[in-house]
């Protein structure tokens, strides 16, 4: 271990948090986790209403999902610079306000303000989306696996939560999808609030000269690959398991979104669990693979079956369920420092979602071009096979080269 790591260690043992500062600093960054899906994932089972409203077609409605994650992407990059130069906390608060500007642009009657209230979300959820895992890594490096698992299931129910109540809270509000869509702002209302006592202090990530050696490390590259394909599987089936159950097992709007919201608990509860144990050993690559292997199963099951919904789905939700989980804590586990973390984190959120933006609109396209949901299940269930290439490296021993800093 080279003194640059060893001192780095140190300073990271020594901004650990502990007792009530670590309870507070948790459970606020569980309440900012909790924004980052409802307001993508609640789309997809009022998608029918939305585009009857606009006469969009599969693809075009599957924009509405891609285009917050297109900007996931686009806007990593920018988030380390933006919490080295106004602080961590600011950054966090910053991001907030433009995801409820945004939710609050879907309001107009307008498609334009739609799709712009959506790139808005995209770029408010990607700033926290880069920037939380840095924090988990300054503030619990000693609880790594706990706090990611915490973290990763939150983002997990906040998404469980949406899909399951949305479709409800449309009936009580008369079917106006517009103010469905709209009282998730709320939830972020309250994370703002809760918030404020954090911009008392400013925490900056340091600053760090722009380097190429991150692009060119190896298991930087597998850690982004299976952050891209486990993002690209769970932005795409959520955005269509609705729509496929409602085709093909003639269910209702509320029933085909219970049905993704029992699937998308199964993948809370595997997000929690999974990085906690995969935490303990030092190579992730069985329980990676397991997963894996469980998604396909349920894929499988969903296309040939032909009932049992609930438990394909929730097999297919194992994957990405377990996927998000252990790909934040390969960002965590194979860096060298805090600021490393910052970079794969980028790198990986960067790339991996405008990778994962591709889905939603892929696979309307091909449903729209065959017009067969099995067609369109199989070609998405194929992106398992570079997912699993990448784990094979990704959860593998080791860390990432020290010189990438």
């Amino acid at each position: 271990m080279s003194c640059a790591q060893a001192g780095e260690q140190d300073a990271q043992q020594k901004s650990a948090l502990h007792g009530g500062a670590a309870i507070a600093a948790a459970l606020g960054i569980m309440l900012v986790a909790a924004n980052l899906r409802p307001a993508v994932v609640s789309v997809s089972p009022l998608i029918d209403e939305i585009s009857d409203s606009f006469g969009f077609s599969s693809s075009t409605a599957g924009l509405l999902t891609t285009l917050p994650v297109l900007f996931f992407g686009i806007s990593a990059p920018f988030a380390p610079r933006m919490a080295h130069r106004f602080g961590i906390e600011r950054t966090i608060f910053g991001s907030l306000v433009v995801l409820i500007a945004g939710i609050a642009l879907r309001l107009i009657t307008s498609a334009v303000a739609l799709f712009a209230g959506s790139v808005l979300i995209g770029i408010g959820i990607g700033v926290c989306n880069v920037v939380l895992p840095a924090l988990i890594k300054r503030d619990f490096a000693h609880r790594s696996g706990v706090m990611t698992g915490l973290y990763s299931m939150t983002l997990s129910g906040g998404a469980a939560v949406a899909a399951g109540l949305v479709v409800p809270v449309d009936d009580a509000l008369g079917g106006d999808w517009r103010l469905s869509l709209g009282v998730w702002g709320l939830l972020v209302a309250v994370a703002m609030v809760q918030w404020l006592p954090q911009l008392r202090k400013v925490h900056r990530v340091p600053p760090t000269r722009p380097s190429t050696r991150i692009w060119r490390d190896r298991t930087a590259w597998a850690i982004t690959i299976y952050m891209g394909a486990q993002s690209l599987i769970f932005y795409t089936f959520g955005a269509w398991l609705p729509k496929f159950l409602m085709d093909e097992a003639g269910m209702t709007s509320a029933a085909a979104g219970g049905v993704l919201a029992l699937g998308q608990t199964v993948g809370l509860t595997c997000s929690l669990l999974a990085p906690i144990v995969a935490g303990r050993f030092v190579d992730q690559r069985a329980i990676t693979l397991g997963a894996l292997g469980v998604c396909v199963l349920g894929f499988v099951g969903l296309l040939t079956a032909h009932g049992w919904w609930v438990l394909w789905a929730g097999l297919v939700m194992v994957g990405p369920g377990c996927g998000i989980g252990l790909a934040l804590l390969f960002m965590v586990l194979r860096s060298n420092s805090t600021v490393q973390a910052g970079q794969v984190s980028g790198m990986a959120q960067s790339v991996g979602y405008v990778l994962a933006a591709i889905g939603p609109i892929l696979i309307g396209a091909v449903h729209d071009s065959t017009g067969s949901w099995t067609v369109a299940m199989i070609v998405l269930v194929c992106f398992a096979i570079p997912q699993g290439a990448a784990a094979l490296r990704a959860a593998r021993a080791g860390k990432m080269a020290p010189d990438s800093i």
